[in-house]
């Protein structure tokens, strides 16, 4: 088994973390982003898609999304349970979590790669050259905003974001909130529940992946 990570992407990070809580290690292969390895042809053998991470079974399946990635080990190891304890819950912490990633990671994704000189012509990850807009980057910062607000809303009555439970839900959204640190966006002083929910996912050891 081996884990195509890059140690500087938010996107492997939210399975390192989900790892980390788990107490799994997986041999790690790094793609430098930066330099364009994803690019390469060594590595579009690996994932057509261009995109990490990958996870690289023994029997040479691959598994090139996060939370496919995440759901394979959550059903070889289910403990500690990262994506619901029973079926409600577990239907609870998948809407969630697709909430945290549609309405923050995704929007933090358009605002950056839409708006970086550097990533000029290659305004989405994959194959593919895309211009960038910058209509979308606009766009992408207010959904962050309106997300931060909405999210300290909910955690005003609930310890976590799917309720008492630390789970994937959380991790998405710890990630993407410092995430949207790379284009200058935090939460404000008036988001205290964000706030404090924040600190308290940023303290534990895992968050450190």
């Amino acid at each position: 088994m081996k884990f195509y990570d890059c140690s500087t992407a938010p996107s492997p990070r939210r399975v390192r973390i989900f790892l980390a809580e788990k107490g799994i290690t997986v041999p790690t292969v790094q793609v430098d982003l930066r330099k364009g390895e994803q690019l390469g042809a060594a590595f579009r053998a690996v994932n057509p898609d261009s995109t990490v991470p990958v996870l690289e079974l023994d029997d040479g399946t691959r598994i090139a999304d996060i939370v496919g990635i995440c759901r394979y080990f959550e059903e070889i190891q289910p403990a500690p349970p990262l994506m619901g304890r029973n079926p409600a819950e577990k239907a609870v912490m998948e809407g969630w979590q697709r909430w945290c990633e549609r309405e923050c990671f995704y929007a933090v994704m358009d605002a950056f790669r839409n708006a970086t000189p550097g990533l000029k012509g290659r305004a989405l990850p994959g194959p593919d050259d895309y211009e960038q807009i910058p209509a979308l980057a606009e766009r992408g910062r207010a959904r962050v905003t309106s997300f931060f607000r909405r999210l300290n809303e909910r955690l005003a009555d609930n310890e976590f974001i799917a309720g008492t439970v630390y789970g994937i839900a959380d991790i998405t959204a710890m990630v993407s909130i410092d995430f949207a640190g790379w284009i200058k966006l935090r939460p404000t002083e008036d988001q205290p529940h964000l706030r404090r929910w924040h600190a308290a996912v940023s303290a534990r050891p895992s968050a450190k992946a």
